[in-house]
């Protein structure tokens, strides 16, 4: 074999490796979603209740008349991530600005490695954190008698996914040519006016996708949302109430159930839930983008 003969089949072999990397992907998910389903099937063909379950905020699923009124948990993811939006935006947008347009030098590259280092601490040390410290931080300046409450989580889980969200919106704004940045320079724009009228809006699909991320991660967030959120069934009516989310009550309660029962099949049913609620949210972003790369 020569030379050119080695070069195609090493060429034919990377581009069959690629190809099954990327399969895969798609194998799992799809593995996934059918395994869940299948799971869950039993449930929402049997005693499952529409009307109760999407109104209703009764989850009982082990009393002697057991009810699944999942409202309360729909209510409560979506108050916790809610938060956690309103907290995190800002903070991991400023912080990829800051980072990539502002500092230089050992400080830049000093503060992505801090940003990367916040990604890596795991979701339980979080909570540990939700639970020691923003408890009684949130009882003492609000003067309210629980700190595990929705705003606890909120914040949390705002912590946890700001440095992913700052990481891709970094990503993004380095993206930018340079040449944008230079003809606005030339102009007699300041370092601000470059930054918010030029930078801001070449790089906003990648600012997108981080913000998105940031969401999906929040739905998807469980032991620190578990641990930091109060774990009560509750409608929230201000963001010291205690709440329960979707994956925390997955993983709360499936360990004690029986297989095949039908707290077993709600709790996936939930999954099935939680699963298009984040194909929904990645669906969304994908006609978003889409639409603005029209314009």
């Amino acid at each position: 074999m020569d030379r050119r003969d080695f070069a195609w089949y090493s060429d034919r072999a990377a581009q069959a490796l690629i190809f099954a990397g990327g399969l895969s992907a798609v194998v799992f998910v799809v593995g996934i979603f059918v395994f869940v389903t299948k799971e869950g099937l039993s449930f929402v063909f049997g005693a499952l209740d529409v009307g109760e379950f999407f109104t209703s905020i009764a989850w009982r699923p082990t009393s002697s008349t057991p009810t699944y009124g999942a409202l309360a948990l729909f209510v409560g993811t979506a108050s916790v991530t809610g938060i956690a939006m309103l907290f995190s935006v800002p903070l991991a947008l400023g912080a990829a600005l800051y980072i990539g347009e502002f500092a230089t030098g050992k400080l830049r590259e000093t503060l992505k490695i801090l940003v990367e280092l916040l990604a890596a601490i795991p979701s339980v040390v979080w909570g540990f954190v939700g639970m020691s410290i923003m408890n009684p931080l949130i009882i003492r300046t609000f003067d309210v008698p629980v700190g595990l409450s929705a705003l606890n989580a909120g914040i949390i889980l705002g912590l946890m996914a700001a440095p992913i969200m700052a990481t891709i919106a970094e990503d993004a704004l380095k993206a930018v040519p340079d040449g944008y940045r230079e003809a606005a320079e030339a102009l007699g724009a300041t370092r601000w006016e470059v930054v918010w009228k030029v930078v801001v809006p070449a790089s906003r699909n990648g600012l997108l996708a981080a913000v998105l991320l940031g969401v999906g991660r929040g739905f998807g967030e469980t032991m620190a949302v578990l641990m930091a959120s109060g774990h009560a069934i509750n409608l929230p009516t201000s963001p010291f109430d205690s709440v329960r989310a979707l994956t925390a009550t997955i993983a709360a309660e499936l360990g004690d159930t029986a297989y095949g029962s039908d707290h077993y099949g709600s709790l996936f049913t939930l999954g099935i839930m939680l699963f298009a609620v984040t194909f929904a949210i990645n669906l969304t972003a994908d006609l978003v983008v889409r639409g603005i790369r029209k314009k």
